[in-house]
């Protein structure tokens, strides 16, 4: 059932992980895409699958730090398909530290690309949402249009060695409730996922041939995995799935909600 058809949807970040799960179920339930991240190549793979399943989608290559890129974002979504239904807000990045050893760079990283580029991207999108519930208004229409930020559950508990990436992310869930407020009157639906402990290249057992940029040690991992109450880690589909539902007309009477995907793994205090 393609419950998403003629939506448009912009998903951040999405060449892997979490963000690409959630373009192809989202592509999968009707929507166009506008498939954004840093990286052209998995960008393309992804864009590549979606029509090859014969969906729609296009690819906006570009810095969510950067508010011009944020705006030619959602300028392609409008350029290419004319309107925009839905933000997925998933771009982020980790630079695991201890507190007394985190750079300024670090913390300055993490927290433009996860809570600056959620901001603006969500301001990019929110005057075009404005003008287009007012021209619904006025057509006797109610539309709602969706925004679905993605946190995670160290913005709700906090998490050892991610003292920027808890920062950035418990901000991510202070903007989403601001933004519910205050587009509420155009029927926009503001809502945030936060994610567990989920298989994706930034929890990736991390070995003397992987990057320092990503992945944890192999022992912290194993401990975290020994403590997942279902007996796995999450996935990115399982993620994409709440996405989605959110992004859905399912969801027209929720907003300003964080709904935890963490298989009841709510916090552990492991030290690398």
């Amino acid at each position: 059932m393609e419950t998403l058809r003629d939506r448009v949807a912009i998903v951040t970040g999405s060449g892997r992980g979490i963000g690409r799960a959630t373009v192809l179920k989202l592509a999968s339930l009707g929507a166009r895409v506008v498939i954004n991240d840093v990286d052209e190549e998995p960008a393309r793979e992804v864009e590549q699958i979606v029509r090859d399943q014969g969906g729609e989608a296009v690819v906006a290559l570009g810095n969510v730090v950067r508010p011009e890129d944020a705006n030619a974002i959602v300028q392609v979504a409008l350029q290419e398909y004319g309107r925009l239904d839905i933000l997925v807000n998933n771009a982020g990045i980790t630079r695991d530290a201890m507190i007394h050893r985190m750079t300024d760079e670090e913390y300055d990283m993490v927290m433009d690309v996860v809570l600056r580029g959620t901001f603006n991207c969500t301001r990019a999108a929110a005057g075009y949402f404005r003008r287009a519930a007012k021209r619904d208004r006025e057509r006797g229409l109610r539309i709602h249009r969706k925004i679905v930020n993605v946190t995670s559950i160290a913005g709700i508990h906090g998490a050892v060695g991610n003292a920027n990436y808890a920062a950035a992310k418990a901000g991510v869930i202070g903007l989403t409730k601001a933004a519910a407020r205050e587009l509420a009157p155009f029927l926009v639906n503001v809502n945030a996922v936060a994610p567990g402990f989920i298989e994706t290249r930034l929890t990736a057992a991390r070995d003397e041939t992987a990057s320092s940029k990503f992945g944890i040690p192999a022992a912290v991992r194993d401990r975290i995995l020994e403590q997942m109450p279902f007996g796995r880690a999450g996935t990115p589909e399982d993620v994409a799935h709440a996405i989605a539902f959110l992004a859905s007309p399912e969801a027209d009477f929720i907003t300003a909600q964080v709904l935890q995907i963490d298989g009841g793994l709510e916090f552990i205090n492991v030290v690398g």
